[in-house]
């Protein structure tokens, strides 16, 4: 068997392990791939954008699956065009991916089939975004409407950050023609939560739940980034609660997708906000989360290999079910100097031996410069610990993490905080290490 993953960050990285896993035999390429890679998959240097290189080296390859990883081929219609030569593959096609491609899209659809989710606006006209500012109470959310790497959603406590980041996304273009047209939200207080289902068109089938973090510094304060650390389990993924995502949630915006001619094959992402009204969705994605997948993974037993095809042929999920490891896993992101508005790539990184079996690095932004493992993005490593329980995990995790070398290495020392206290978390001396 021939297998193919688009992609070349952490998430990608996490996508090889276990299919080199679930399919040991298998001869498996990664375009373009990274060097925490190799030895695993052989890299392609393809990039993940170009869809007609990819289809060319998917027919002369003869592969069996590709796997998509990141949202911007998808919303340019990969798998449009490797279906229409009989490749299969997984994720959702162009229209499909309209539910991250398109927050006002998204935000539509919910409108339509009933989905719980805040209160918005969309707007083209940045004066009538601006005037809708003035008459809004504080604080509120504001959103590009199209693909920004995970960095389009502003929350703004006053107006006048609100004015402000309509200013930036609108007017000076901050994020390209993913700012032309924005959705401002009303501000939802709670806790997140990320619930993951691989969908059949019809079926929903819940991977585990995790929780990630998006903003860049301790205390959940500063720039929104793509992620700085997530766990899972957040919640049992049996749970009256997880049933309920589905039945309330992903549920009815299958049978939308259905009815409008469009169904929805791949990874489907639910970023739900836990208000006192109950679970209320922040936003779709429509690919697996990033870091989420390097927490979410590791703890699935069950073969991923086995329902991807599946879908990618078009068969049905009834009655399959996601198995998952009775363990915590959290994952600590280091990122590059000056991340999340800029990168410092070229910084010699130094790798200590870790057990496996405890800690286990996803390469995200690595590259190799005459052999020597140096950074090449913002987020450079996913540091993801293991444990009984999430104490154990965040202090694997951020242990490793303290003793990974790069020159302007920054990451979070309170990733799991919701539930453990920060101090708690803070590796201070060896004797936390006990049994590391």
């Amino acid at each position: 068997m021939n297998l193919l993953i688009v992609g070349s960050g952490g998430r990608e990285h996490a996508f090889v392990d276990i299919l080199r896993r679930d399919a040991p035999e298998a001869k498996l390429f990664a375009a373009p791939g990274n060097p925490g890679m190799i030895g695993a998959a052989e890299l392609v240097p393809i990039p993940a954008d170009d869809i007609d290189g990819l289809l060319s080296f998917a027919q002369e390859e003869r592969i069996d699956l590709t796997v998509v990883g990141p949202e911007a081929p998808l919303a340019n219609g990969i798998v449009n065009r490797f279906n229409a030569f009989g490749l299969p593959i997984f994720g959702p096609s162009r229209a499909g991916a309209r539910l991250e491609a398109s927050k006002a899209f998204a935000k539509q659809l919910m409108n339509d089939c009933g989905v719980p989710t805040a209160g918005h606006e969309t707007f083209e006209d940045a004066n009538q975004a601006l005037d809708y500012i003035s008459s809004h109470a504080e604080p509120l959310v504001v959103k590009a409407s199209g693909l920004a790497a995970g960095k389009g959603a502003v929350v703004c406590e006053t107006r006048a950050e609100a004015r402000t980041a309509v200013t930036e996304m609108m007017v000076n273009s901050q994020f390209g023609t993913a700012g032309d047209k924005v959705v401002i939200e009303e501000f939802m207080e709670g806790l997140e939560l990320s619930v993951f289902f691989i969908a059949d068109g019809e079926n929903a089938v819940p991977l585990l739940t995790s929780r990630d973090y998006k903003r860049v510094a301790e205390g959940d304060v500063g720039l929104n980034t793509g992620g700085m650390g997530a766990y899972a389990p957040a919640e049992p993924s049996n749970s009256t609660f997880v049933e309920r995502v589905r039945a309330e949630i992903a549920q009815p915006v299958l049978d939308a997708m259905s009815e409008a001619g469009t169904p929805y094959h791949g990874f489907l992402y639910a970023g739900l906000m836990l208000t006192e009204s109950g679970p209320r969705v922040i936003e779709f994605n429509c690919r697996f989360g990033d870091p989420e997948t390097q927490v979410v993974l590791p703890l699935t037993r069950s073969s991923l290999l086995e329902p991807m095809l599946a879908v990618a042929h078009g068969e049905s999920l009834a009655g399959w079910h996601a198995e998952a490891d009775t363990r915590t896993a959290l994952t600590t992101v280091m990122a590059s100097a000056g991340y999340p508005e800029k990168s410092d790539p070229g910084r010699t990184i130094k790798l200590p031996e870790l057990d496996p079996t405890k800690v286990q690095v996803f390469h995200a932004g690595t590259a190799l410069r005459n052999k020597q493992l140096v950074t090449g993005g913002g987020r450079v490593l996913a540091v993801t610990g293991f444990g009984e329980n999430l104490e154990v995990a965040a202090r694997r995790s951020q242990y490793a993490a303290s003793q990974i070398t790069f020159q302007g290495a920054h990451f979070r020392r309170d990733i799991g905080w919701h539930e453990l206290e920060p101090e708690r978390l803070r590796v201070k001396d060896q004797q936390l290490l006990t049994g590391f």
